[in-house]
């Protein structure tokens, strides 16, 4: 099941690359993506798919086109092309470092140096936290974190590797232990968002951007949470950050609908039409990955960790893939980006397309993606 979904995800990659050369892909409606520049957060997620084709196939094809795109990441960065958030960790461990990883490229190397450089520019010391979005001092961004950054910090982590400079590594474990604090739940759901006052650190609110509303649990945020402590641990070795990881995966799982793939919320009323997100549950099968690499072998969720997975891929593979649309430029259908701002509520994700193909060559050549070594 695997090797086929994975030789279509490489032709679909190639076709790409060939009929939008120097392109790369941005969200929008009509089962498509729009092919522009390097000015969002999501660039990074088709440098990584090229990657990831090359280190399957060992095709040189997929190796160059990746290679092609690093000066266009450095001048983005020398630039500062819309770089007013954190996701510069997304950006940067899935083309820079992902290059120095599979080719030991100095030039790559250097270059996820100066962008996580960039990331500790927007370490806040008064609130211990990174600030997600805007500038700083923004008026409604200058005291807000949110769960996707923990997929931001192994970017600091890899930097503390390569350098020895502490500060990356403690900069990393501070604002993973923040997240920890402030936005999971007691009974392990998560918020997305979470507000400090910018002028004295303290606690104000947790709520949501993307999700159903405030108090919900957005499933996509959920997803990061997972995958996101499960690296934290694995940098860290701190069990708190593992336990937390099972903690969000066993509240994911035990709210999988039937067909394995979840709704864009957890708390939206489910009724004909309500939208899906399967780049949620592609995120979420990496973060499984991840868990049954790192849990002890007699750790008492592995059985239910290891059959969610295989349901929830399964399901991608036979029910979401676009494996029978061989012209689709997407690999994953029904993902959502914005469902509450009614933006792109039932369309391709090219994250959702990166996550859904790092499981599928982790789980065939056991290839585990950019995150680490």
């Amino acid at each position: 099941m695997w090797k086929n979904a994975i030789e279509d995800a490489m032709l679909k990659i190639k076709q790409n690359i060939i009929k939008h050369p120097g392109k790369l892909p941005h969200i929008i409606e009509g089962q498509r993506y729009e092919w522009g520049d390097n000015d969002d957060w999501i660039e990074g997620f088709y440098t990584g798919m090229m990657w990831l084709a090359y280190e399957y196939g060992e095709d040189p094809f997929y190796k160059e086109a990746a290679e092609s795109f690093l000066a266009n990441f450095k001048d983005r960065l020398d630039r500062h092309v819309v770089l007013d958030h954190h996701d510069i960790g997304f950006l940067y461990s899935l083309s820079a470092v992902a290059q120095w990883r599979v080719t030991g490229s100095e030039e790559a190397r250097a270059l996820a140096l100066q962008a996580a450089d960039r990331l500790v520019a927007r370490w806040r010391p008064q609130m211990g936290m990174i600030q997600a979005w805007g500038k700083e001092g923004d008026p409604e961004n200058g005291g807000r974190i949110i769960i996707d950054c923990l997929l931001n910090l192994p970017l600091l982590f890899w930097a503390h590797e390569q350098t020895g400079d502490s500060t990356y590594y403690d900069i990393a474990l501070q604002h993973a232990l923040k997240s920890q604090k402030f936005l999971v739940r007691g009974d392990g759901s998560s918020y997305h968002t979470f507000y400090f006052n910018p002028e004295n650190g303290n606690a104000l609110r947790g709520g949501t951007h993307q999700g159903y509303q405030d108090g919900s649990t957005w499933t996509r945020g959920q997803a990061w949470g997972i995958y996101g402590f499960a690296l934290a641990y694995r940098y860290t070795k701190l069990d708190t950050f593992l336990d937390t990881s099972k903690r969000l995966a066993r509240y994911f799982i035990e709210r999988l609908p039937e067909d394995g793939v979840v709704y864009w919320d957890f708390d939206v009323p489910v009724e004909e039409g309500t939208p899906r997100d399967s780049s949620a549950s592609a995120i979420v099968a990496c973060g499984l990955l991840e868990l049954l690499d790192v849990m002890d072998q007699e750790d008492p969720d592995r059985v239910a960790f290891g059959e969610a997975l295989k349901a929830s891929m399964a399901s991608l593979v036979t029910g979401y893939a676009t494996t029978d649309l061989p012209d689709a430029e997407g690999l994953l259908k029904h993902g959502s980006y914005h469902v509450r701002g009614d933006r792109a509520p039932d369309d391709y994700m090219i994250w959702g397309d990166y996550y859904y193909l790092e499981a599928l060559v982790r789980l065939d050549k056991g290839i585990k993606g950019y995150w680490y070594e």
